[in-house]
């Protein structure tokens, strides 16, 4: 089917980014694809990364902040530090009249809270992360007490009540606490940039006329949700509706054909005409990837409305979607699940998991008489974070029974943060043509699943979307996007996986396991019985998950008065 804790255990905060990025020498060097002579250590983990890491899976959910799920998590940058006290945690609600501090929420289903980018910017206030509360209420409603609960929504969090799939995972591999989304703005530039590093500065800059003036009209950079210029859609009036421009640049999608990008992509590539030439060139051989995405079907006609085509990056670049070698890779959720019960994965693989508005499990929420929301993706509005942790589940399971697992690493990583609450100030990148920051945008969570992670372990160092392609070039020994000859004269301005700031995300693989030191984490420490799976509620506790929270001085564990999380 496919084509193809001791905590923490380091710490590395780095500080913010100027506003217009000026890269140091050693930069410049890896940028033009010189790259310095790793340590002997570091030379070592690699070479035993690529050892035994032939299978990288991603499940690639939906916006939620870090502190949403993780800020009464122990032993990382959490809502208990002095650090929260100084960036937002106290917010005045100026409908209720009130001062709101985090809460813990109890529901599985809550509205959808403003994420686009003005939103964004707005919201964590020049690095303050104290207008979370405001910007929701200050929307320009009918309804100022909907707005209010929106508002409000914003200072809630989960934790192991709520969602304790995600955070056993967590306790028992590697949760990384300082990873960024890479532009400010909703869905579709996450899902962009995990395969891009970029949402389109290299096209922005090499073609100014298709440069956005407005953030909420086409162009790029992208920093909106229009859908693709190119089917199919949900619904057959998509096909009639404003399309985002065709993306041009280099993705990890070109990079892991390596040598077969030569022949497998004809069609609309006058932009990575120079990268598919280095590409046959380094002669390297391909690494067959996936992409399975909930309601897909066949990805014939448009009418799938579990479908949600701005959720899908690869249908954003025209050298993908219309050159049909390319588009082979794109397949329905249902499909990875046949492909893991039949043992039909490549010798290597990059294999990206999505889910939609609609479940096909047959799950059902477990308080129907409130929003009802049926979707696994994890979008507030729509979906049921206890229906989406048990997809992540449903996949890590997958995964833990099969052969695969000694040989793979699972990344549990969401597009953006919904405007919910998050007390970390993001670092700045290059600038947008609003003149704001194009990125980062606020913190989400990332969660490593592999036999060869930290068991209980912490990574902070700072990274972003691009962190992802970074690992794919260490693991694969890929040319960085940002070292092919059609992004490189731009940079800074398009991919970021030359920038040395950024993290690989190797930190959170345990070197004495990699090393043969350690016994490899065994896969019941990922399983989790279908039994609990399939139940709604979750049939596990906190005390299951090994891991209790931590109290939150200031914090509290009720609702603030009058919050009701009504329908959206």
């Amino acid at each position: 089917m496919i084509d193809l804790r001791s905590r923490p255990a380091h710490r590395a905060l780095l500080p913010a980014l100027a506003l217009s990025l000026v890269l140091p020498a050693s930069a410049r060097a890896q940028a033009a694809g010189h790259h310095p002579a790793p340590s002997d250590s570091r030379a070592q983990l690699i070479a035993n990364l690529r050892a035994h890491v032939r299978h990288v899976f991603v499940v690639y959910q939906e916006n939620r902040s870090f502190d949403s799920y993780f800020g009464d998590f122990p032993g990382v940058d959490n809502l208990a530090t002095p650090e929260a006290r100084a960036h937002g945690f106290r917010e005045w609600d100026a409908v209720g009249k009130t001062w709101v501090t985090p809460f813990r929420l109890n529901a599985s289903d809550v509205l959808d809270a403003d994420h686009s980018r003005p939103a964004l910017i707005a919201k964590t206030d020049h690095g303050k992360m104290d207008d979370f509360v405001g910007w929701e209420e200050q929307n320009p409603s009918a309804t100022p007490q909907l707005d209010r609960q929106a508002g409000l929504l914003t200072m809630g969090y989960d934790d192991c009540r709520t969602v304790p799939f995600l955070w056993m995972y967590a306790h028992h591999f590697t949760l990384y606490d300082h990873i960024f989304q890479a532009m400010y703005g909703p869905s579709t530039p996450g899902n962009i940039d995990l395969i891009a590093g970029q949402t389109g500065q290299t096209e922005a800059a090499r073609h100014p006329q298709d440069r956005w003036n407005s953030t909420f009209s086409t162009g790029d950079p992208v920093v909106n949700d229009f859908n693709p210029a190119f089917g199919p859609y949900a619904y057959t009036h998509q096909a009639f509706e404003q399309h985002q421009l065709d993306q041009t640049y280099a993705t990890l999608m070109l990079t892991l054909k390596g040598r077969d990008a030569a022949g497998d992509a004809k069609v609309d590539i006058d932009d990575v005409k120079k990268d598919i030439g280095e590409l046959a060139r380094l002669n390297q051989g391909a690494i067959p990837w996936a992409w399975y995405q909930e309601g897909f079907g066949d990805g014939q006609g448009n009418h799938h409305p579990a479908y949600i085509p701005h959720h899908n990056s690869p249908q954003y670049f025209g050298y993908i979607r219309q050159n049909a070698k390319m588009w082979s890779g794109v397949h329905d959720l249902l499909d990875f699940f046949a492909v893991m019960q039949e043992r039909q994965l490549p010798p290597q693989s990059v294999v990206f998991i999505k889910g939609g508005r609609e479940n096909p499990f047959g799950w059902k929420p477990a308080n129907t008489a409130a929003l009802g929301f049926l979707g696994d993706d994890d979008h507030p509005g729509y979906s049921d974070s206890q229906l989406s942790e048990s997809l992540v589940a449903k996949v890590v399971n997958a995964v833990a029974r099969s052969p695969y697992w000694d040989s793979s690493a699972i990344v549990v990583l969401w597009d953006d943060s919904e405007g919910f609450y998050d007390h970390v100030p993001p670092p700045q990148f290059e600038t947008c043509p609003d003149k704001k920051p194009c990125g980062d945008g606020p913190r989400i969570p990332l969660i490593l699943i592999s036999p060869w992670a930290r068991s209980a372990g912490v990574d902070s160092n700072s990274g972003d979307h691009a962190s992802f392609a970074k690992f794919l070039d260490v693991l694969f020994d890929l040319p960085p996007l940002g070292s092919l000859p059609d992004e490189r004269p731009y940079l800074p301005q398009g991919p970021r996986d030359t920038n040395p700031r950024l993290s690989d995300l190797t930190g959170g693989f345990d070197p004495a396991r990699l090393d043969g030191k350690r016994p490899p984490i065994a896969a019941a420490a990922a399983e989790i019985p279908d039994a609990v799976v399939n139940h709604f509620p979750p049939a596990m506790t906190c005390k299951d998950t090994g891991v209790e929270p931590v109290m939150i001085p200031g914090g509290s564990l009720t609702w603030p008065r009058g919050f009701a999380n009504p329908l959206p």
